[in-house]
């Protein structure tokens, strides 16, 4: 394998007989170079290739700290470098361990989102720990020394995310200090309880002028034999010694190109950090799930898709986490004869073509019961007739509501008797006697 240096970009050539040619990058102006294998089956395979070559990655990685973006075959890549964490903390690379520590207690109080409200704050702060975790350790400061951040997070496998939680990190320096903004230990155990859902069907006046219900809701409750702790009453929980109180652990695997590191919760303690005798109650969850009556006011307005959110009424969290919240779905009953259009009720009324012409008095129905409405002499087929205030109230504003709008809707008869046609026919011969004087 050949290292060739390009500026502040080194590129990697694997086999015997690399060629090279510059190629202008496409998203950069630095020149990069491109690779090609000396045979078409590849000399990443071949048995002079120096993949597996302890000594060409000893100087591939003493250079600089790496990450590769890509490797494929005849392909090009570059090698960017990584973070210094030595210079994150502001230290030299033969600093002691007590100056590092003193170096990262002095930066993460700054940085501490608690105090720190800059934007980036926080994650210049875990940027601060995930350095310090690596510098203050005996096995992965070696490592980084000798392979860089690819040393301890894995060849090529950068955005890994941080070793561990920096903020217990924090407390464990801090501890007895009074910690940062009230935080504590227990911070990465606590858990809130999830939302609860519960349908409520109502009928369309309810739904209209609100009503008041009460519901029945299962749901877990803080379990009342352990007080929430999931424990044993009378015994005491003891710290995990697989995550030493962590509650996750790192598992490692060594390769040729570097040391793979994923976190991952800790099986023994589910990532509780502690080791208890479980609750007979509740089984060592801290909640058991339990029925409860709740009153529940149901505002004027809603319809069908209506949220009703009740605070810290639905599960209870784990480890001091907070109650999750209650919500309330509405679903509204068709009304048989009304209809809703957001905030104005239809209805559409038939009347007769004479009282059409003549104009009438008729009762309509409305949410509030039977209402007289006066259809003007003259009316016209599907004229519109407003009924101010007769609609739905405006959700949370109870002064407020729409309106009932009616449609009048023009009958006219397929057959009449002889009567019926002699009349009709005499008030035709009459409006054609009113056409005609009119046009003279």
């Amino acid at each position: 394998m050949a290292v060739i240096p390009c500026g502040s970009t080194w590129v990697a050539q694997w086999g015997t007989r690399p060629q090279m040619m510059s190629r202008a990058s496409a998203t950069s102006k630095t020149p990069a170079f491109q690779a090609s294998p000396t045979n078409s089956s590849g000399s990443l395979g071949a048995q002079s290739s120096s993949l597996f070559s302890h000594n060409s990655l000893q100087g591939l990685f003493n250079a600089r700290s790496f990450q590769l973006s890509r490797i494929h075959r005849g392909a090009r890549f570059t090698v960017r470098a990584e973070t210094d964490y030595y210079a994150v903390l502001g230290v030299s690379r033969n600093a002691s361990k007590a100056e590092i520590k003193s170096a990262y207690r002095k930066l993460a109080r700054s940085w501490h989102p608690d105090v720190n409200k800059e934007p980036g704050a926080e994650q210049k702060f875990k940027e601060l720990s995930n350095a310090y975790e690596v510098l203050s350790d005996d096995e992965k400061r070696p490592l980084y020394d000798k392979y860089g951040e690819a040393g301890v997070k894995g060849a090529g496998m950068g955005g890994m995310g941080d070793f561990s939680n920096p903020f217990d990190l924090f407390e464990s320096l801090f501890e007895g200090m009074g910690g940062m903004g009230g935080r504590s230990g227990s911070r990465s155990r606590a858990v809130d309880g999830q939302d609860e859902y519960y349908n409520l069907v109502l009928n369309f006046k309810d739904a209209i002028f609100g009503i008041e219900k009460e519901i029945e809701v299962t749901r877990l409750e803080s379990c009342g034999t352990c007080n929430g702790s999931g424990s044993k009453p009378g015994t005491k929980a003891t710290k995990c010694s697989t995550c030493g109180g962590q509650g996750q652990v790192v598992q490692s695997a060594r390769t040729p190109l570097g040391v793979f590191q994923q976190v991952m919760t800790c099986s023994s303690c589910n990532g509780a950090g502690e080791i208890s005798t479980p609750c007979a109650t509740c089984s060592g969850d801290g909640r058991v799930r339990k029925t409860k009556r709740i009153s529940l006011k149901v505002p004027a307005g809603v319809d069908s898709g209506s949220r009703l959110r009740v605070r810290s009424e639905g599960n209870a969290g784990k480890q001091g986490g907070s109650p999750g919240d209650l919500f309330v779905i509405i679903d509204v009953l068709p009304d048989p004869v009304l209809k809703r259009d957001d905030t104005n009720i239809l209805y559409t009324c038939k009347v007769s073509y004479i009282d059409a012409i003549l104009g009438t008095t008729v009762k309509v129905p409305t949410v509030e019961g039977m209402v007289e409405l006066k259809i003007p002499a003259g009316t016209q087929p599907n004229t519109t007739l407003v009924m101010a205030k007769k609609g739905v109230p405006l959700l949370n504003k109870n002064n407020m509501r729409g309106d009932q709008l009616v449609r009048v809707q023009v009958e006219i008869p397929k057959r009449v008797s002889g009567d019926e046609k002699k009349l009709i026919e005499e008030l035709s011969n009459l409006s054609k006697g009113k056409t005609a004087t009119s046009k003279r």
